[in-house]
């Protein structure tokens, strides 16, 4: 099943996200997650993340949000873990 990770970084959190996205990123790519993406401020700086999981279980999606590196170094205000159906794509 798919699962949308929406998450919303902590105010002025910037330096944060640059810092932890190489492993982020690394993570991302290793644990093959279907798309993923930030989200991006009025001024274009990223300030939330989009990642859509294939899982067995949202149990699942929650153990992998929670060994994102981001949400190890403390960067999100907010995670939702959402089912979601896709339909083009």
């Amino acid at each position: 099943m798919f699962v949308a990770l929406i998450a919303k970084d902590k105010l002025g959190s910037l330096d944060v996200r640059k810092a932890n996205r190489d492993a982020h990123v690394a993570y991302l790519k290793s644990t093959g997650v279907a798309q993923a993406g930030p989200f991006l401020d009025e001024n274009g700086d990223m300030c939330g993340s989009l990642v859509i999981l294939n899982v067995e279980t949202i149990a699942d999606a929650q153990a992998w949000a929670d060994q994102d590196p981001y949400a190890k170094a403390g960067l999100f205000q907010s995670v939702d873990l959402q089912l979601w159906n896709r339909v083009i794509g």
